[in-house]
């Protein structure tokens, strides 16, 4: 950040002071009312200034920044050339010393927010202006420097270009950056850098492989962890697995908590394999994988539900072991989108859940992160109102957020085919829930121009994935599907 930016942050600073000051007059007893209900006055008041508070918080760790980045670099050019590594850890560690003692965290604090610092100042320059914009918070910020970390220059700004440059080709969708809690943001960075890595995924899957382990680790009051660093289908098989059986022993006579089942079962099957009473359900495992990656034709990565992008081998192994419920999604060769599915009577049948798994990806109640198998499909106009069932107006949120929706003033949003609905707070704003990141497949050259005289709707389509040359299409047939059992869903 040059000093003429700093000086900008700080103006901007000053004008959020001004508007706090003026929020903070509004508390109740400090001003006269300006409106009829007082008290709504004083809670709008309130959330504006939270709001107003984080954009400084965020300005502020630009700041930080600035000031860190700058620090490092004159010290550096203030010390003697270093005439040996050992020289230069020493030097390193004397910067990240005095960083520590100046604001009273551990070197480690001060190693990390150094590292942050030269990484924004030199390689992020899209992430560093929203910082100081105050658009992002000083967790995104971290998460875009660990989640391009070990990328090149180029992939590195692609990946910044994709969730912050409105303007990029194919930016990312729904929810900008900042409107993504930190965890979630992380989740959808993550899945672009796996998709986008220069490095195939099977490459770094099979180093991850070797690297498989199990850890214990004691902690407090008698207790300690036990962690499994396994391939991502073995994980979330067993968590869908556990949680199953954990559910089936739930019972007015249960006293424990579904997670204290939970771990329960898992010590259970691996002390003494299948305890006595515990069931042992088949793990529900949903895979969606792209039709192209699904014959062998390209390697872009699957769909791991739970999880994320797995490597298409894993995905077509998964298939023809048949290990649990698999899911086939035909998607739209122009966008990646899923294709829709109808139904008009008010039952939510099986299959229209499957979709609303795939095109909401969790709780689509902002920042929630929870991807049970057993949410709840609600309708958002109700049934009662005139509302239909169809994915349109349908939500499946937690157990959770459904009884927030019924129980208080939050009501949902509309939705679309390929957008879950948003949620209206009883304050009256409007809050977005995270879309899926859908993007083009990779279309090889000699299959012609991508989805070139494709018609989206049955039966055509199947009869070319399986086959046939489509339309105005040039070069050798697609290879015939290897598992044409699996359930297919098109448009209805």
């Amino acid at each position: 950040m040059e000093g003429r930016v700093a000086a900008e942050t700080l103006e901007a600073i000053e004008a959020s002071l001004a508007r706090l000051a003026a929020f903070a007059g509004c508390g109740a007893g400090n001003a006269a009312p300006t409106s009829a209900d007082p008290l709504r006055d004083e809670a709008d008041a309130c959330l504006d200034g939270m709001a107003e508070v984080a954009s400084v918080e965020a300005r502020l760790a630009a700041l930080k920044v600035h000031f860190a980045a700058g620090y490092a670099r004159a010290a550096s050019d203030m010390a003697a050339p270093a005439v040996s590594p050992q020289e230069r850890t020493a030097q390193e560690m004397a910067v990240t010393a005095e960083v520590a003692c100046v604001l009273t965290v551990s070197e480690r604090s001060a190693a990390a927010l150094l590292a942050e610092s030269a990484t924004l100042t030199t390689g992020l320059p899209l992430t560093l202006s929203a910082l100081q914009a105050g658009s992002i918070s000083w967790q995104h910020a971290r998460v875009m420097c660990d989640e391009t970390s070990g990328l090149d220059p180029a992939a590195a700004a692609a990946l910044e270009a994709h969730f912050l440059d409105p303007e990029a080709a194919f930016a990312a969708r729904g929810c900008p950056a900042g409107e993504l809690v930190p965890g979630r943001f992380r989740a959808k960075a993550r899945r672009w850098r796996e998709v986008h890595h220069p490095v195939s995924i099977e490459a770094r899957h099979r180093k991850g492989v070797e690297d498989r382990r199990l850890e214990y680790m004691p902690d407090r009051d008698g207790m300690a962890w036990l962690s499994a660093y396994v391939t991502a289908d073995v994980a979330v098989a067993g968590w869908s697995r556990a949680t199953e059986a954990a559910r089936a022993l739930q019972g007015p006579n249960e006293s424990r908590t579904l997670t204290q089942l939970r771990a329960d079962v898992a010590a259970d099957w691996l002390l003494a394999g299948v305890a006595e009473g515990t069931p042992s359900p088949t793990a529900q495992v949903l895979v969606t994988v792209p039709v192209l990656s699904l014959l062998g034709a390209v390697a872009e990565p699957a769909t791991l539900d739970g999880y994320g992008p797995v490597p298409p081998s894993m995905a077509r192994r998964l298939v023809g072991d048949g290990a649990g419920s698999f899911l086939r999604v035909l998607t739209d060769p122009r966008s990646g989108a899923p294709l829709e599915i109808g139904r008009t009577s008010y039952r939510v049948p099986k299959a229209m859940r499957q979709w609303l798994r795939l095109r909401d990806g969790r709780c689509p109640f902002p920042g929630c992160n929870n991807h049970s198998l057993d949410n709840e499909a609600d309708h958002v106009l109700a049934w009662s109102e005139g509302g239909g069932t169809g994915v349109t107006n349908l939500g499946q949120p937690c157990r959770r957020h459904h009884r927030l929706r019924h129980t208080t003033a939050w009501k949902p949003g509309d939705a679309t085919r390929d957008q879950p609905p948003g949620w209206i707070s009883p304050a009256g704003r409007s809050y977005p829930s995270e879309q899926q990141d859908w993007e083009p497949p990779h279309w090889p050259q000699h299959l012609g121009r991508a989805g070139e005289g494709w018609e989206l709707k049955p039966p055509d389509l199947p009869d070319e994935l399986a086959g046939a040359v489509g339309p105005g299409e040039t070069g050798p047939p697609l290879p015939v599907d290897p598992f044409p059992d699996w359930e297919l869903f098109i448009a209805a």
